[in-house]
């Protein structure tokens, strides 16, 4: 067997001291105890580590080469407790990611960055993919994560409010209702609407739609032939409106804006776990809670 790592530690300062008196006090124990615990460590090695007298204390030829080599090995031993600790904590691992394309503009990429900034350890990649695809991914394995708009359903998961956005529109700068800081839904509803595919999205589009469920007449719904149109050539028009969270003010492309609809209920973005968590999956909730603190993503 083996000899106990703390009688090896203990062997190290006596052979830097080179005296039991010494030894034992640097340690904090008794000369005694430090004397039992180089007998034990001698008769568990099988050879003599050290030649005592009353004055002095000499390392053997065993002594010596054990003075040599334990420090590295103990270094390594030190090293693999700390990865299982950190492993323990959620700070080691590939962790894999899911996100809706809506929340790929800020929201996946601040807690992508803030797991990684605070996990030398961790590998993370993130990829976009289609919304009612995420739930189902991450109960199966085929991601550890996912982020997603709206109540997506899904069985085998958790589901944490991560973002709560007011819900407005994007429109042309040069629209006649860009002109107020709050637009009131039936004024809205007086111009084409602009809905992500339900296909796509089922849950989100219902959402919407439902703001306008009760202005007369009913609104002109239509969805883009480019489901993801990064430059929104149907909004430059000044015409169309695409109901959007708050998050589509950070990428605005130049010439549209976006205003907050007046009454209209909050959209939340939610961090989809499993139902089984592993120590990585508690990490990603524990650094989601303190991010979503931090910048004000939550009501207090």
């Amino acid at each position: 067997m083996a000899p106990d790592t703390v009688s090896l530690r203990y062997f190290l300062v006596l052979a830097q001291e080179l005296n039991f008196t010494r030894a034992a006090a640097r340690i904090g124990i008794a000369q005694p105890a430090l004397s039992a615990r180089m007998r034990r460590l001698e008769a568990e090695l099988g050879t003599a580590l050290l030649v005592r007298n009353t004055r002095s204390v000499v390392l053997t030829t065993a002594g010596a080469a054990l003075a040599e080599s334990a420090p590295s090995a103990l270094a390594a031993l030190d090293r693999a407790w700390d990865t299982a600790r950190s492993a323990a904590a959620g700070e080691l691992g590939t962790l894999r990611i899911g996100y809706s394309l809506s929340t790929g503009a800020e929201t996946a990429p601040a807690l992508v960055d803030r797991l990684m900034r605070g996990n030398s350890g961790l590998e993370v990649g993130a990829v976009p993919m289609a919304t009612p695809e995420i739930s189902p991914a991450v109960a199966d394995g085929r991601i550890d994560a996912g982020i997603t708009r709206g109540e997506q359903p899904g069985r085998g998961v958790r589901r944490f409010p991560l973002r709560r956005q007011r819900i407005g529109v994007q429109l042309a700068q040069h629209h006649p209702l860009a002109e107020h800081p709050e637009i009131e839904i039936a004024d809205a509803a007086a111009y084409p609407l602009r809905l992500p595919n339900r296909a796509a999205n089922p849950v989100i589009h219902d959402q919407l739609s439902a703001l306008f469920r009760d202005t007369r007449p009913h609104p002109r719904f239509h969805t883009p032939a480019v489901s993801f149109d990064l430059s929104q050539h149907d909004l430059r028009d000044g015409v169309t409106l695409a109901p959007a969270g708050e998050a589509a003010v950070t990428a605005q492309p130049a010439g549209l804006t976006w205003r907050p609809l007046r009454g209209a209920p909050s959209l939340t973005i939610h961090l989809v776990l499993p139902r089984e968590q592993s120590p990585l999956h508690r990490r990603i909730r524990a650094v989601a809670k303190t991010l979503a603190h931090e910048l004000h993503w939550l009501p207090d």
